[in-house]
């Protein structure tokens, strides 16, 4: 049984954390914190200073993700999390995921943007473990990943969500592969240039990848050495053919599948031929997950059940 498959089945369940840097996360914190309460903070004003307990409770069903970051939140306000379940776990609702114990003032300075982080990094690992599920019952060996297409100063967080979930993230930023997309292209006036300019700085040490429109732009980018050709909007019905004809004079390039591509219909993309297959939705069309951080009071319910 593949690493993969041991997580998907809860039998594995790794450290994802390990992956990142302490220092990174703690000045996420502090520039989220500080977003939030620019100035005077008048409800911490309100509540004091008095030690209390809040529970942190899963209100819609979801895989659980974003515990670092969670954590680096409440470690920048000295309130300590204590969790009762496992990052990548798949929860139901409605109950206690975690508690968080400190001074009443700084759980509420920081439960807005915890629960922002939690709700969002939940959202995009259940969906990303909803398209792994549908690749393993596909039993397709290739790749499931995510794009670029993040929200601007919240990249590792939903980059992390899709680990998490069972997917590649794909690229991290412009430095991490050489993307060249059509305005590259004609920019330099062919793929066959554009490819080569960008060996001379990318070196042996960074792959290059070319979006394609058509086999022939396929066929141009492998010859000119590219790791990877993008097959841009080709509809399931073109992919095996052009699968094929690429395959066949250059067996070693590996080929994504992008654009148009939902949980609906990515099946149709897990076909002989294609390593890959990305798309946006992953960090762009996602449910997030309903999470809550209730103050613990004798005699109330936390769930705070609709009023009927």
């Amino acid at each position: 049984m593949s690493t993969e498959d041991r997580i998907l089945n809860n039998i594995y369940k790794p450290s994802f954390s390990n992956v990142l840097s302490p220092v990174i996360l703690q000045h996420m914190a502090r520039e989220w914190l500080k977003e939030d309460t620019p100035n005077f903070d008048y409800g911490g004003f309100v509540v004091g200073e008095k030690e209390e307990t809040a529970l942190l409770l899963i209100k819609s069903a979801g895989v659980l993700a974003g515990k670092p970051f969670f954590n680096a939140v409440f470690k920048e306000l000295d309130c300590a999390v204590s969790w009762e379940y496992d990052e990548g776990e798949f929860l139901e609702p409605i109950q206690c995921v975690a508690k968080v114990t400190g001074k009443v003032r700084q759980l509420l300075l920081g439960e807005r943007v915890a629960l922002n982080c939690l709700s969002r990094a939940s959202g995009i690992a259940s969906l990303a473990r909803q398209l792994a599920k549908i690749k393993e019952t596909a039993a397709w060996k290739g790749e499931i990943a995510g794009t670029r297409k993040t929200t601007p100063g919240f990249r590792l967080v939903e980059k992390y969500a899709l680990i998490v979930g069972s997917v590649s993230t794909h690229r991290h930023d412009l430095s991490s592969m050489i993307m060249l997309k059509d305005n590259h292209i004609w920019t330099s006036g062919s793929i066959t240039q554009a490819v080569k300019d960008a060996r001379i700085v990318g070196g042996f040490s960074l792959k290059v990848e070319v979006e394609c429109r058509s086999v022939d732009e396929a066929l141009e980018a492998a010859e000119a050495g590219s790791d990877i050709v993008m097959l841009d909007n080709f509809s399931p019905e073109a992919l095996p053919d052009a699968t094929e004809r690429i395959k066949s004079k250059f067996p070693n390039v590996l080929i994504e599948a992008s654009g148009g591509i939902t949980e609906s219909n990515i099946q149709n993309y897990m076909i002989p031929g294609v390593d890959v297959v990305s798309l946006s939705r992953l960090t762009q069309g996602y449910d997030v997950v309903d999470f809550s951080l209730k103050i613990q009071k004798e005699g109330v319910d936390p769930r705070n059940l609709p009023v009927k």
